[in-house]
Order: C-alpha cells, then sequence, then structure tokens
C-alpha cells in the first residue's frame, strides 16, 4: 500500500520498442502455439513486464503507445520514417493480445495522437519529476539519452542472459563522450538516423559527430564557425547547414506534449485475474499462467493416447506477484519453459508407432482412421518458416 511516505517510483514503457525487441528476440526460433500463432513477441513482452514487476515494484506505472496519426515531425518533414517497411502481419496480430494483457494487468495505456512514444513519455516523466518521482523510461531506444538527469533514468531490460541497465547522467555522458546529456542531441542531429530517415550531414558519422560536439558543443556553433573547419568536411558541413538544423530539430523529443498525468491511475494495481486466465489459455502460457494465477490452466489432451485432460489443479505460487518475493529469477525464460514442457509428453515418454501414408489405400485407410476420433492434430513440414514463400513438403498427423 502507498503511502504519503513511500518513495515514488514511476515506470514508462516504450510500448512498439519493446515490442519489436521481444519479436526479434525470437526470430531465429520463433515460440509458436498449438493453431499455428506466433506468440514471441507477446510472450517476450510478458516477461519483459512481469521482470520489472517482481525486481523492481514501481508504484506507478503506465505503457505509452504511438498512434498510426501522423505526427509534428512528418508534417515538417514527410520523408520522416517514410522507408520503414510495414509491420510483420504475425506481428500485427499479436497487438490486441498484448493490448488484452495490460488490461489484464490494470495498467493504463497512453496514446497521443499527433505525437510518438518518445514525446509523451518525456512530457510524463518532466511532470513526474516536479511531482517527487523517480522515473525509469524502459526502453531500448539511444535517443531517449537527452532526457536523463538526477530523478530520470532509461531502464534497458536484460536480454540473453546480461542484467537489465538502468542508464543516468554520468552512464550517458560516458558512452557518448559529452558534457550534458542535451549534447546527444546535436550528435544525433549530426549523425542522422537511418532508421527514422533523419538525414544528418551526409558523410558524417558517430565518431565525427562526436569529435565535433567536443569541439563546437552545438550545432548552431558548429554553423556559425565552419571557417575552422577543413577540407572534406568543410564542405559537408556547409553544403548541408540546413539538413543539420532539421535533424536536430527532428531528433529533439518534445517535452509539451498534451497528455494528462493522473497520478492516481498510474498507480499499480492487482491484475485481473479472470482476464489473464482466459488470455493465458488461448496463447497456452502455461508456465506463465502457474506462476502469475498461481493455477494451472490446462493443456492439450494426450496427443498419443487421446485421454481426457487433466482437471484443473489449483498450486500454490512460488512468489506473490506484487508483495514481495523473487518470482522471476535471471533465469525466468528457461524456468517457464521447463514448466510448459511438463505440461506435455515428448518422444521420450512414449513408444512412437510410424506409418507412412504414400498410397491410395494407405491415404484411404488414414481417413478413415481419422473420422473414428473426435479430435486429432497435425503437422506440416515445409522447406523454411517464410510463411509466404516456403513450399509444403508433407503432413504428419497424430
Amino acid at each position: 500500500m502507498i503511502t504519503k511516505d513511500t518513495p515514488k517510483k514511476l515506470f514508462l514503457l516504450d510500448a512498439f520498442a519493446l515490442i519489436y525487441r521481444a519479436y526479434f528476440a525470437f526470430a531465429t526460433n520463433p515460440r509458436i502455439s498449438s493453431k499455428g500463432m506466433n506468440t514471441s513477441a507477446i510472450f517476450g513482452f510478458t516477461n519483459t513486464l512481469l521482470e520489472i514487476l517482481n525486481k523492481e515494484k514501481p508504484t506507478h506505472i503506465a505503457v505509452v503507445f504511438d498512434t498510426p496519426e501522423a505526427t509534428v515531425r512528418h508534417t515538417e518533414f514527410v520523408e520522416y520514417k517514410a522507408q520503414r517497411e510495414e509491420m510483420p502481419e504475425d506481428l500485427r496480430i499479436c497487438i490486441p493480445y498484448i493490448m488484452q494483457l495490460i488490461e489484464g494487468f490494470n495498467i493504463p495505456v497512453i496514446k497521443t495522437p499527433g505525437y510518438e512514444a518518445d514525446d509523451a513519455i518525456g512530457t510524463l516523466a518532466k511532470i513526474a519529476e516536479q511531482k517527487g518521482f523517480t522515473t525509469y523510461m524502459m526502453t531500448p531506444d539511444k535517443d531517449y539519452g537527452q532526457l536523463v538527469d538526477e530523478n530520470t533514468f532509461i531502464y534497458k531490460p536484460a536480454r540473453f542472459g546480461n542484467g537489465a541497465e538502468v542508464l543516468g547522467v554520468e552512464e550517458i555522458c560516458k558512452k557518448w563522450e559529452i558534457r550534458n546529456v542535451l549534447e546527444l542531441i546535436d550528435i544525433l542531429g549530426l549523425m542522422g538516423d537511418k532508421v527514422d530517415n533523419i538525414p544528418g550531414i551526409p558523410g558524417v558519422g558517430e565518431k565525427t559527430a562526436i569529435q565535433l560536439v567536443k569541439d563546437f558543443g552545438t550545432i548552431e556553433n558548429l554553423l556559425e564557425n565552419t571557417d575552422k573547419l577543413k577540407g572534406k568536411l568543410k564542405e559537408k558541413v556547409e553544403n548541408n547547414k540546413e539538413k543539420a538544423l532539421q535533424s536536430k530539430w527532428l531528433a529533439t523529443i518534445i517535452l509539451d506534449v498534451p497528455v494528462e498525468f493522473n497520478e492516481d491511475e498510474l498507480v499499480l494495481k492487482s491484475v485481473n485475474k479472470d482476464v489473464l486466465r482466459e488470455l493465458f489459455a488461448e496463447l497456452e502460457f502455461r508456465g506463465i499462467a502457474q506462476k502469475v494465477l498461481g493455477e494451472d490452466i490446462g493443456g492439450a489432451k494426450d496427443s498419443a493416447s487421446f485421454a481426457p485432460a487433466k482437471p484443473k489443479e489449483t498450486v500454490k505460487p512460488k512468489a506473490d506477484l506484487f508483495n514481495g518475493g523473487d518470482l522471476f529469477s535471471e533465469e525466468h525464460i528457461e524456468a517457464i519453459a521447463e514448466a510448459d514442457a511438463k505440461v506435455f509428453k515428448t518422444i521420450k515418454d512414449i513408444n512412437p508407432n510410424y506409418m507412412l501414408c504414400n498410397t491410395t489405400e494407405s491415404i484411404s485407410n488414414l481417413i478413415s482412421v481419422l473420422n473414428s476420433h473426435t479430435e486429432f492434430c497435425f503437422d506440416s513440414e515445409t522447406t523454411s518458416l517464410d510463411t509466404i514463400e516456403a513450399e509444403v513438403v508433407g503432413l504428419s498427423l497424430l
């Protein structure tokens, strides 16, 4: 329970940055449900959320999304992010499920049409600071470095066995070799950003941008002192003054977004078990459900014998999600995978009997066998995991 003496700790999650991060983390080994749905992004996002809820124990939290409307940057620079590819279809399908997940955790979603998530997060962080909060902006995005101060930090979630990183003023200044975090905006403006299609000064990379900021401080001061430059670099800077200034503007996070800061709505609340139970069952997140809800949501029927599924069993949670305890250790994903594996039998548990059906008679016999069952499962063998280019090699049925 939060009292007036409780230190206020706010986590603001950059939704799509974390969702894409989770999706591509499983790119070479996607998590596919029995219905063929790629649940990697949802699984990764869920684990990221659980990590901070249990380890960091925020008092307040929100998930901030970009919106489909054009932003002020698109209005001023139509090429902004124009080259970005469409969201992969299997990832797009996951977004409603992630919204349902956030709803199940009773976490508010913040969207501000006309502005990006980082603008909303930056504005909320500055307001929060005035209200006595310590704020953690959860994102892998380097641009947020310009926002950190003694009460505002970047929180980069754990990945590939490495622990989470908390970046403050000291870490950002050391990383970019700058004197204050605002100089990061000038570095980003000079070097540009291929992902966001921010042009920068053509031919100026990260190292050159850092050196120019060391020497001149700001882009504006650089442009007033191009006579101190030499050779090709002088030519590049003088020929791209407008691009440099525009790129700096594009890289600057807006801090006066019309977004409401409702402290009471941001308070961390208990989960809605009914919503999460239904969601975890559909996504087949049995290990996560067991740990979060403290119950076995059941699994598929025994695929070998078609035996009825075991009745649901209530189990004691290993830790209380919001009242202490280390629910997820550094190896939490491995632990969840192990718990999921215990739900199903594998090739090690049964004595399989395979039969190849490659003639008209054997296929007819197979159809008869399948018709005698109320349920059966099948899997396809394809030439690749690319759903568009893959060709079917065969089918296996059980």
